[in-house]
């Protein structure tokens, strides 16, 4: 194992989330059967401020649990060079099995992090605790994903050697490789920029109609989700391109580092931030006829989707800027 604070602090904070994370959900258990706000009983007293210490504590830990989505990239990338043939992240994670599940994993309790939080922050402004139910539920949903993200996560700073040969990103990210990354470097370049800013046109037609009437929450959260999927392919396909000014470069994890201005750090925060609010507004619409929270979801929504909008309109703008001024000419580029 290699000895990294980055790594003591994935560790010890992946640890405590997990146990904390348990404790609520057993806590949740108890509140999912025998939660009965209009009941004066000892239990329901019990519950009460238990749960309102519960969520209190877990919304810090969770908000950690976001952070260290970028710090377990910014961890790998610093230790590249301790591993032969590495030159960015790709290489740490691929120094064997399980980086790469690590940080799928991490996407994963990243978006339900997210979406919890903004349940939580929901359920609070009710004077009736009215989300606590589906707070909770959502709160045992994660904590298979944190559990075996926390396992997994062990395993694979555990079993990191140096001086492991190992992959670099034009080996995995180039046409002649095998996997997702060479199934998006066939796609042409031309589409793919339409299909961009395409989708991007429609996300923003999609929330401006919600703020202007707050219809159509559904499906803004539906296209904040497929937004966000278009733009991580995007990275890959042609927005990387320019950002080295290389024409076979399409590493989505060298834009972190210090020659390219560390741009990718603000660009995946604004694909996070748009999707993880996005979706934010479709997991709060099935409860806006809840008596309490009648005039409050609506604010909230309207809230979400102009942070969703401005995010991903602020990605796209740095999108532009960075071909515009990219000395990068693609000819022989569809």
């Amino acid at each position: 194992m290699i000895l990294h604070p980055g790594i003591l602090a994935l560790l010890v904070s992946s640890v405590l989330i997990s146990v904390m994370t348990l404790y609520a959900a057993c806590n949740g258990v108890l509140i999912l059967r025998r939660w009965n706000i209009t009941s004066g009983s000892e239990l329901q007293l019990t519950l009460e401020r238990r749960t309102y210490l519960i969520s209190t504590i877990v919304n810090y830990f969770l908000v950690f649990q976001l952070v260290s989505l970028f710090l377990f990239i910014h961890t790998a990338d610093s230790i590249c060079n301790l591993f032969a043939g590495a030159m960015c992240a790709v290489g740490t994670l691929a120094a064997n099995s399980f980086g790469y599940t690590t940080l799928l994993l991490k996407v994963v309790t990243f978006v339900m992090s997210g979406l919890w939080l903004i349940l939580n922050h929901t359920d609070n402004q009710g004077f009736d605790y009215p989300l606590i139910r589906p707070k909770y539920l959502l709160l045992l949903m994660m904590v298979p994903f944190i559990l075996v993200e926390t396992v997994v996560q062990g395993i694979y700073f555990t079993r990191l050697q140096p001086d492991t040969i190992t992959s670099c990103c034009g080996t995995l990210f180039s046409q002649t490789s095998r996997g997702i990354g060479s199934e998006i470097l066939v796609m042409s370049n031309t589409p793919m920029k339409i299909t961009f800013y395409g989708c991007m046109a429609v996300m923003v037609a999609v929330g401006a109609r919600l703020l202007k009437n707050g219809k159509g929450a559904f499906l803004f959260a539906g296209m904040s989700g497929l937004t966000f999927v278009v733009s991580t392919i995007s990275v890959i396909s042609f927005i990387s391109l320019y950002i080295y000014e290389m024409p076979a470069h399409h590493c989505p994890f060298c834009i972190l580092q210090k020659e390219y201005g560390y741009v990718g750090y603000p660009l995946y925060i604004l694909m996070f931030s748009g999707v993880v609010s996005g979706l934010g507004v479709g997991l709060l619409q099935p409860f806006r006829k809840k008596e309490s929270l009648v005039n409050v979801i609506p604010a909230i929504q309207r809230k979400l989707t102009a942070i969703s909008v401005i995010s991903f309109i602020i990605f796209a703008i740095i999108v532009a800027c960075k071909i515009l001024f990219s000395g990068l000419i693609p000819a022989g580029y569809s």
